[in-house]
């Protein structure tokens, strides 16, 4: 037993900071940024296309069908989210200022996120195919509901209007072709599946980590640390923590609560516990004023770094378990 055994420290969680670490000192830029970003969009759709060739049409189809598990994604994600959010108002101007408070519901109101959504619940062995479905639809809806959310929530007047068709059109191009296709070869390749299912299975962990090390990359080179004291950057992480745990431990109780499959809890564990950094930086760029955005995404881009960190950890308890 080694001394990451000993310790009950998870590897791939050791790898995450490393590759935020990496990020802070050595953020891809320039030539070298769309290198990673065309890398990263490259091993996203791999990941979709392998689930699609994994899946077969039945478990697609259950996935579908499971109505009650997407619903609560959907409760968890667009009602209990926000509210959560809303409730963060105490805590101004004593532990957050208004503009972090801002940031703090404008997350909140967000879709989940897609590919680690996916990703975890993958290796942790839950429900694939209705984790699919619930994240796709939960981008889908966010296109319009988010929108509608920060005006109710946030009295804001900058909502502008946004290119649906595009959304929409860029989802169907990088998520569910690649899942498609995958699927419509599964006839072809699933023996070499099977053969190097090991292998396969790191493309779930290399998306991860490619889209931590571009986010993370992101928001140093905008300087977003320069414009928050110390003091504001560890409330902002301390209350970060707090949310996702409630959330967390909100989703893994109701699951129980229910009487959902281990499978289904991980599934509603996983995919109503996330927020989305690629769908919020756009969507942030359409609402508001670019002289306020860098404050209001700065609790979304700790977030999304905090949800991948503890999920990690999560989804490798969870793939222990016996089956």
């Amino acid at each position: 037993m080694n001394i990451l055994q000993r310790l009950k420290i998870d590897p791939f969680l050791l790898t995450l900071i490393c590759v935020v670490i990496t990020a802070s000192i050595l953020p891809c830029k320039g030539q070298t940024k769309i290198f990673f970003e065309h890398l990263t969009t490259f091993a996203i759709g791999l990941l979709f296309f392998m689930h699609g060739a994994k899946l077969s049409f039945q478990s697609i189809i259950i996935g579908i069908k499971n109505w009650r598990l997407h619903l609560l994604i959907f409760a968890t994600t667009f009602v209990i989210f926000p509210l959560l959010g809303v409730m963060m108002q105490f805590l101004v101007p004593t532990f957050l200022s208004q503009e972090f408070y801002l940031g703090f519901v404008y997350l909140c109101v967000l879709p989940a996120t897609v590919q680690s959504a996916i990703a975890f619940t993958s290796i942790a062995r839950g429900n694939v195919a209705a984790a699919i479905c619930s994240a796709s639809a939960s981008t889908l809806l966010g296109v319009f509901i988010t929108p509608i959310l920060v005006g109710l929530l946030m009295n804001t007047q900058a909502v502008a209007s946004m290119d649906i068709v595009d959304a929409i059109t860029s989802i169907m191009l990088k998520l569910m072709l690649p899942f498609i296709i995958g699927h419509l070869s599964r006839r072809f390749i699933i023996k070499w599946i099977e053969k190097y299912k090991n292998i396969i299975s790191k493309t779930d962990r290399l998306s991860i980590l490619l889209v931590v090390y571009v986010a993370f990359s992101d928001a140093v080179i905008n300087g977003i640390w320069a414009q928050v004291s110390l003091l504001s950057l560890l409330n902002i992480i301390f209350f970060s923590i707090v949310l996702l745990v409630i959330v967390l431990l909100i989703t893994t109780y109701s699951a129980r609560l229910f009487g959902f499959s281990k499978e289904d809890e991980i599934t509603i564990v996983f995919c109503g516990s996330k927020k989305s950094l690629a769908s919020g930086i756009p969507m942030a760029g359409v609402i508001f004023p670019m002289s306020i955005m860098g404050i209001m995404i700065l609790p979304l881009m700790i977030f999304h770094q905090i949800q991948l960190m503890i999920c990690a950890f999560l989804a490798a308890r969870y793939a222990k378990r016996k089956m």
